[in-house]
């Protein structure tokens, strides 16, 4: 079976998505066949294999930085939050059900969505069980793959969720793999949350704690050297690396909007413009926005500036205004109503200025919506935009179609319950090439269509470019030779080179090739020893854990008490974004 690691942080966005692709670059440059891993992962960007299988968007650029094609393995579980009480279930690329926190961890309050009511049968309170599918995912990956680089959620040391963990020291464990933990340094406090996260870990889950990375470093490392010493001192582990900040990574996250709100779409300096003019396009930052990687390619051209917006008056001076994806399009329609983006969105169009609406936003943009599944709420009205009326189907599209636009090829990804019925307009918006539409419609200058990822095919980008510039006046040229899938390899080797610059690479490879380190110490406290070292009867069905020489099987009965963690969808993955 082949070597791997576990790249787990303090605290989310500590960098464990960036880590892990940059291990994954590195080791493949190296000749290393090396696939990506996350057991559970909870976002609203996600990504379709060829296989016709959901995935967490995080995960398939991890695929693209380990040069293979991402496969439902690589992410078994994936929750899409549809409210703060609850997720969608994602089953190994399938929905199987809609679970509040509570359903999730074993206590009532589980409910039925897409997929029936196996969903909430099946997988409500039975969070341990899952821990046998994830670990034969990775088992799976190991047998053909020289290692697998896995990422956890969150904080190893939720120690309210340790008791359900499948994605950090419950993978760890199972798999016995060596763990290495991430810390952001930009936020200050680095060394009490490597030290703190450490100790608040069982003698059992410690024992796989083999490492510290420091992230997002300014300055003279040699200032940093006394504190790594003294962290070694005080945990008998040593830090693997030292990560500088760095501007404009541009990659793919689970959820970033917390960035991105900022007002561009990535730290990246905008480029001057190929013509005479910038193109400006707001983004409307619906409720539960899924997939607002889509306009990462519009941010790539030079002379477009990219933000996201939440009143009205910001749209004023937009180019384009582009309705994204979003996991409740009726809850999206209302905040629009509410906002009064709604109307802003309809003068715009009155006035033929371009609007694009993208899966979720296209359906809005549409006549009329019926949804018995997603919100449940019946027959809805929607902008009237575009001649479009939706329809809620419980089986979810999955799908990597190709179709051709503007006289342009087009690929694209589909992830939506609502099944689009056109009863008009100017034209499909995308054709199959031969004059028959394949999605979505134009009504003047609004555009529509279900297809995620479409502007990431570089000549339907420039062509739609030019189309919007056309009909808001603006003297925009598109740069004739940017290539999106370029740039995104090179952002992947820049995080390559992070590794292989700023990583003691030596020490991450003992740790791939060789496991869990022995003698490693324990750093009291501790928490209580988890159920999972009780006797096999006591424990839940799952594949066994073999001893590691170090196992402290005093069993604290306070553990298994599962805390109420219904208060908001976080606890689903202890706050993991």
């Amino acid at each position: 079976m082949g070597g791997g690691l576990l790249v787990a942080g303090t605290t989310s966005d500590a960098g464990k998505s960036v880590v892990t692709a940059g291990i994954c670059r590195w080791l493949v440059r190296k000749g290393v066949k090396v696939a990506p891993f996350k057991a559970q992962n909870m976002s609203l960007n996600s990504f379709v294999t060829r296989e016709g299988a959901e995935i967490g968007r995080a995960q398939a650029m991890q695929a693209a930085a380990a040069r293979v094609e991402p496969s439902a393995l690589m992410n078994p579980v994936l929750l899409k939050p549809g409210s703060d009480r609850s997720s969608q279930v994602v089953l190994l690329g399938k929905p199987v059900g809609e679970l509040s926190a509570r359903g999730y961890f074993g206590g009532p309050g589980g409910s039925d969505g897409p997929g029936g009511s196996s969903g909430a049968s099946l997988y409500g309170g039975r969070r341990e069980a899952l821990l046998g599918t994830v670990t034969e995912c990775l088992e799976e990956l190991r047998r053909t793959h020289d290692a697998v680089i896995c990422e956890g959620a969150g904080s190893p040391a939720e120690i309210n969720l340790r008791r359900t963990d499948i994605v950090n020291m419950g993978i760890a464990r199972a798999a016995r793999l060596p763990v290495v933990v991430v810390g952001d340094i930009d936020r200050g406090g680095v060394f009490a949350s490597f030290f703190g996260t450490t100790a608040l870990l069982s003698r059992e889950d410690q024992a796989h704690i083999a490492g510290y990375m420091v992230n997002k470093f300014r300055g003279d490392v040699a200032l940093l050297e006394p504190g790594l010493a003294m962290l070694r001192d005080l945990t008998g582990r040593p830090t693997v690396g030292v990560l500088p900040f760095a501007h404009g990574l541009g990659i793919d996250e689970e959820d970033g909007l917390r960035v991105s709100m900022r007002g561009a779409v990535r730290e990246s300096v905008v480029a001057p413009p190929h013509g005479a003019d910038v193109l400006r396009v707001a983004v409307c930052a619906v409720p539960l926005m899924s997939n607002f990687t889509d306009v990462d390619a519009l941010a790539a051209e030079p002379g477009v500036i990219v933000r996201f917006v939440d009143r009205p008056e910001e749209l004023a001076d937009a180019d384009l205004v582009i309705v994204p994806g979003t996991r409740g399009t009726v809850k999206a329609l209302a905040w629009l109503r509410e906002r009064g983006l709604a109307d802003a969105i309809a003068r715009r169009a009155a006035e033929g200025r371009p609007v694009l609406g993208i899966c979720g936003g296209y359906q809005l943009l549409g006549e009329r919506i019926e949804d018995d599944v997603e919100s449940r709420a019946g027959t809805v009205e929607g902008l009237g935009l575009l001649p479009v009326r939706v329809r809620f189907a419980r089986e979810k599209t999955l799908a990597r179609p190709v179709g051709e636009a503007l006289g342009e090829r087009v690929e694209g990804y589909e992830i939506h319950h609502g099944v689009a019925e056109v009863t008009g307009g100017d034209e499909a918006f995308i054709s199959d090439g031969q004059g028959r539409g394949l999605d979505g419609c134009r009504v003047g200058s609004v555009w529509g269509t279900h297809w995620h990822g479409s502007l990431e095919s570089d000549g339907f980008r420039r062509a739609f470019l030019r189309r919007v510039a056309d009909a808001a006046g603006r003297a925009f040229v598109p740069a004739p030779d940017t290539s999106f899938a370029a740039l995104r390899e090179e952002q992947l080797d820049r995080l390559g080179d992070l590794i292989e610059r700023h990583a003691d690479t030596d020490a991450l490879l003992r740790l791939i090739e060789g496991g869990v380190p022995a003698g490693l110490p324990f750093v009291p406290p501790g928490a209580p020893a988890h159920p999972a070292d009780a006797p096999a009867g006591e424990r839940p069905a799952v594949p066994a854990q073999p001893s590691d020489g170090a196992a402290d099987t005093t069993v604290n009965a306070a553990a298994s008490d599962a805390p109420d963690q219904s208060h908001s969808f976080e606890a689903l993955e202890g706050g993991t974004r």
